[in-house]
C-alpha cells in the first residue's frame, strides 16, 4: 500500500486552491458562483422532503465523485465497493474527479443553478465556503436519517451535528483530520506544547506556517485564546497582528511541502496536519512528532453529500449507511489513514486486518481528550464575510 504517497497526494490536492495568491483566484471563482439568499430560501422551501424520499426508489446504480487516492484501492479495485455491490446489488461508478473544492464547485454549479443533474449521486466536499454555499443555496438534498441507522449507531460524536451542518441535515463525514504543530525532535531537544513555541527566537529561520489562509488564521485565533468558530472580524485582526509579530521567526508559508522541510531539517517546527505526520513516522521519520497545542487544535471534515437532481439518491443513502459500519470504515481507513469517523473500526483493523500500527495510532483513532481539544472552523455567514477573512489574512502570506 503506497501510504505515504496517498497522504501526500490527497492533502496537496485538497489545499491547492487555497495557497497564497491562489486564494485570490479562488475568490474569483466563488464570486461567479454566488447566489442571493432569497433564491436559496426559495430553493429550500420548494421541496417537501418526506414526499421526495417516498417518491424515490433504489435503482441499482451509484455515481460517486471523490478525491484521488481517497478510498481503499488495490490494482484499481476497491474491496469496500465490491462488498457494497455484493451486499446491495448496487453497481458503483466511482470517479476520482475532485481536485479541489473551489474548482469542482465551479464545475457543477451551473447545473445546480439550472436545477439540472450534475451526473453525481454523492460528492465529497470539505467544510468551508463552498460547502456552506451549497447548503445555503439549496443545492444538496436533505438526508433521510431513518435510512442511516448505522450513522446513528456507530458514528463518532465528533462528526455528529457539526457547526457547518447542524443535525447532519445535508452531510455525513467521510474522513477527518487535525491541524496542530509538528517538530523535529532531533533538532529541538525540549518539549513543544504551545503556539507560543512558534514565537521562540531560538527557532528563527526554522519555523514553517501554512499558506492556506483558513488554517493560518485559525491557528492564530487559537494562539490569542479565541475559538475560531465563535470569532469576529475584530478577532481576525488581532490574530493577524499575532502573525505579524511572528513573521521574523518564519522561514516560509508552505503548502504540502512543509512536511518535506520537516523531514530534511530545513524546518524544525511547523504547523502540520496529523495525517502527514503519521505517514512520515511510518516512512522512516519517527522523530517527527505531532503536538496538540495546549490552546487547542483545528479539526476539518470531508463530507458526503447528495446533489439536488441526483438520479440515484436512495442508492447514495445505502452507501452512506453501509460505510458507517466498523468493517467497511475499517477497510477504507486502513488504506487512507485519516481520522476515522467510526471508532469501532479500530477493533476491525486490529483484528481481522491485523494492522496494529494503524489501530494503535492516536492520529487515526484519537482519544476523547484530544477530541475535546479540537475546534471547528468559522462558518462564514455570506460571501462578503469570506472575502473579509481573505483580506485580513492574505497579506500575511504574501508579505
Amino acid at each position: 500500500m503506497p501510504a505515504h504517497e496517498t497522504r501526500f497526494s490527497r492533502r496537496a490536492l485538497l489545499r491547492a486552491g487555497f495557497a497564497g495568491a491562489g486564494a485570490l483566484a479562488t475568490s474569483a471563482i466563488l464570486s461567479s458562483c454566488s447566489i442571493e439568499g432569497t433564491i436559496a430560501e426559495q430553493a429550500q422551501t420548494k421541496t417537501n422532503w418526506a414526499k421526495y424520499w417516498r417518491e424515490h426508489r433504489k435503482t441499482g446504480t451509484l455515481n460517486f465523485a471523490n478525491w484521488p487516492l481517497y478510498i481503499d484501492s488495490e490494482k484499481g479495485k476497491s474491496k469496500s465497493l465490491e462488498l457494497f455491490t455484493a451486499s446491495t446489488g448496487i453497481r458503483v461508478d466511482y470517479q476520482a474527479v475532485i481536485q479541489d473544492n473551489a474548482t469542482f464547485y465551479a464545475t457543477v454549479s451551473p447545473e445546480l443553478r439550472a436545477h439540472e443533474a450534475t451526473g453525481y449521486d454523492i460528492v465529497v466536499m470539505t467544510n468551508g465556503w463552498e460547502l456552506t454555499e451549497m447548503i445555503q443555496n439549496g443545492f444538496v438534498v436533505e438526508l433521510d436519517h431513518s435510512r442511516l441507522p448505522n450513522f446513528a449507531k456507530y458514528a463518532s460524536s465528533s462528526v455528529k451535528s457539526p457547526n457547518y451542518d447542524p443535525g447532519n441535515k445535508h452531510s455525513v463525514v467521510w474522513q477527518t483530520g487535525f491541524t496542530g504543530i509538528a517538530y523535529n525532535s532531533k533538532l529541538i531537544d525540549r518539549e513543544i506544547t504551545s503556539f507560543e513555541d512558534l514565537l521562540d527566537p531560538a527557532f528563527t529561520g526554522h519555523v514553517g506556517m501554512m499558506s492556506d489562509n483558513t488554517e493560518l488564521g485559525s491557528a492564530a485565533l487559537l494562539a490569542i485564546g479565541v475559538k475560531p468558530a465563535d470569532s469576529t472580524p475584530a478577532d481576525w485582526r488581532r490574530a493577524a497582528a499575532w502573525l505579524s509579530k511572528q513573521r521574523p521567526q518564519v522561514t516560509g508559508y508552505y503548502d504540502q511541502s512543509y512536511i518535506d522541510k520537516l523531514e530534511n531539517g530545513d524546518t524544525w517546527i511547523s504547523q502540520a496536519w496529523s495525517g502527514d505526520v503519521f505517514q512520515a513516522q511510518q516512512s522512516g521519520f519517527p522523530h517527527i512528532k505531532f503536538v496538540t497545542p495546549k490552546e487547542g487544535q483545528m479539526m476539518w471534515h470531508d463530507n458526503m453529500m447528495i446533489p439536488m437532481q441526483a438520479s440515484h439518491p436512495v442508492d447514495a443513502l445505502e452507501w452512506m449507511n453501509f460505510y458507517y459500519t466498523p468493517k467497511i470504515a475499517g477497510i477504507v481507513e486502513d488504506w487512507v489513514n485519516y481520522v476515522c469517523p467510526v471508532p469501532g473500526a479500530e477493533q476491525y483493523i486490529r483484528g481481522p486486518l491485523d494492522d496494529k500500527t494503524v489501530a494503535n495510532s492516536p492520529l487515526v483513532f484519537p482519544t476523547d481528550e484530544v477530541l475535546s481539544q479540537s475546534n471547528e472552523f468559522y462558518v462564514y455567514k455570506d460571501y462578503d464575510e469570506y472575502e473579509e477573512w481573505n483580506t485580513v489574512f492574505n497579506p500575511i502570506i504574501q508579505s
